[in-house]
This record gives structure tokens, sequence and C-alpha cells, in this order.
């Protein structure tokens, strides 16, 4: 995106994706109701996301919650012209999560299993077709303002994250690695930044969400381009769904109930830079304060 930077979006324990999960640890128990819209942009287009979040956080430690994300495509002119890429509005996956956290002075503990459903159209890329697991383990430990942490994961699919709603969706083993921290600059205004590593193994298959049909005889930017940005599926080895890079971003939470983020993701193998936002409203605190009065 270094050539075109349009609208407005790693793997983080991005504030926005733990928003609601901190709004539950910190009441302890209760209904969990939360709503985020995400939008990642870059020189293949935009791909934006409604996710609604509703759960149970039963005591400090364990929670529940699901959701079922709708997707709004919208392809570059670059990329229509080069590969014939078309937009796409729709629902993903069906998603549950169980989550454990585990405060302690030496280090914070983290721990989400996400399993989701193929509800999405896997002819646009919205799913893969298959049922899919992400297991996330999160580590942090505080030093006044300064927060580093490190994230470790395993599953079947290359998830979204706040700072990339991908233009594909992947089916095949991968383990994530993320390492960074974020920095409180004031009561409502924080900064981060991590690097993030995708290793995959064995057989993978990319779904595009950009492109519906082959690309004749366009090899579309060329360099390090991935095979969603010119093929709808892809079958082959784990180089396929393979990426690393980086991310920067910004956050302001002026209550309990709003978070904004912004942020920039640079993804090395694909050459690909990438700007986001984010808006999360905690829905579940308006209840609970309006059942209050």
């Amino acid at each position: 995106m270094t050539r075109r930077i349009g609208g407005l979006s790693l793997y983080g324990v991005v504030l926005l994706a733990t928003a609601g999960r901190i709004a539950a640890a910190d009441e302890s128990s209760g209904f969990i109701f939360y709503e985020r819209f995400l939008g990642s942009s870059n020189t293949l287009g935009n791909v934006l996301k409604l996710d609604t979040t509703v759960g149970y956080a039963f005591n400090k430690y364990f929670s529940v919650d699901g959701g079922l994300p709708v997707y709004f495509v919208r392809p570059s002119e670059t990329a229509t012209a080069l590969v014939g890429s078309t937009s796409t509005n729709g629902i993903g996956n069906a998603y549950v999560e169980l989550k454990f956290t585990a405060a302690n002075p030496v280090v914070n503990y983290a721990s989400t299993l996400t399993g989701t459903a193929p509800t999405g159209d896997k002819s646009s890329g919205l799913s893969t077709g298959r049922a899919t697991v992400d297991w996330t383990n999160h580590f942090d430990r505080s030093f006044s303002r300064l927060t580093p942490f490190a994230n470790v994961g395993f599953a079947n699919t290359v998830s979204d994250t706040p700072l990339f709603v991908r233009p594909y969706t992947t089916l095949g083993f991968v383990t994530h690695l993320e390492g960074g921290a974020t920095y409180r600059m004031a009561r409502f205004l924080d900064a981060g930044a991590a690097a993030y590593e995708i290793e995959p193994a064995g057989q993978q298959t990319v779904f595009s969400k950009l492109v519906k049909q082959p690309a004749p005889s366009n090899p579309g930017r060329g360099g390090h381009q991935g095979v969603f940005e010119t093929t709808p599926v892809a079958v082959g080895s784990a180089a396929l769904a393979r990426d690393n890079g980086f991310s920067f971003w910004g956050g302001f939470h002026p209550s309990r109930v709003l978070t904004f983020q912004l942020g920039y993701t640079r993804s090395v193998h694909y050459a690909l830079n990438t700007v986001s936002f984010g808006v999360g409203v905690n829905l579940g605190s308006v209840v609970r304060n309006m059942r209050s009065y």
C-alpha cells in the first residue's frame, strides 16, 4: 500500500480486541455484550467487519462468548483492473470462545480457545467450508506505564486481527507468534508496537475474499504478492500461508463503553502496508448501568 492508502485496518492483545474481555474481568461476572466495527485498507482494497459478541463471565477467571461477523469487501480500482476483483457482502463463520484469565504478580496469563462453524460463503472467501479451532495464550507484565506482552497460538486457520481484517481465509495448521508492548500515555490514551510471525506446517488452502475467478494472465502487483491476489482458491505447501511483519497502533478510551483505535501493519512477506481503524462499544456495560437506575 505504498502506492495507495484509501479509507481506514497482527496479532495482538490490541486493546480493541480485548476490551470486552477486560470489561468483563473488571466487573468479575455478568452479561457480555460487545459490538466491534473494524476496517482494513491497503492497495488491494477495503475489508470491513461488523462483529457482535454476546456471552457471560462466570467470575474473574472464566467466561464464554460467541458471535457472528458480517463482512463488507470492497476491492480497489487497481485490483479490479488487474485481476477483476469483485465486491462482496456476507456473514462469516459463527464462533464460540472459551476464556481463562489469571492475574499474577510475576506474569499475567490469558488463554482463549475459539471454535468456528462454516456458516460463511466459501465461494466468497468468507469461510473455508470446514470447522476451525484456534488456541491462543497471552502473557504480559506491567512495569509502570509499559506493558510488554507475548502471544503464542496454534490453529488450523489464520484469523483476522484488530489491525488486519484479512482479504483471505486459510485452512491448514499454523503456529502464530507475536511479541511487543503497549504504553499508557495518559488515562485515556495508549500506544503499542509488535512484531508477528505466522508459521504454517503441511498442506495449506487459501481462499480469497477478493477474487472470484482466476486472473487470465495478469501477474497482479508482482513481487511478494500472495496467491489470494490472483486466485480464488489455492492449495499447496506451507509457503502459501506464511507471513511475518510488524504493527503500530494507538487507542483512545473515553469511557468504559467506548474504544477507538487506529493502526498500521506492514506485512513483510507480502510487501503489503495496511492502515486500520476500529470502534468498540461495550453494550453490556450500558445495560448494567441502566439496570442500576
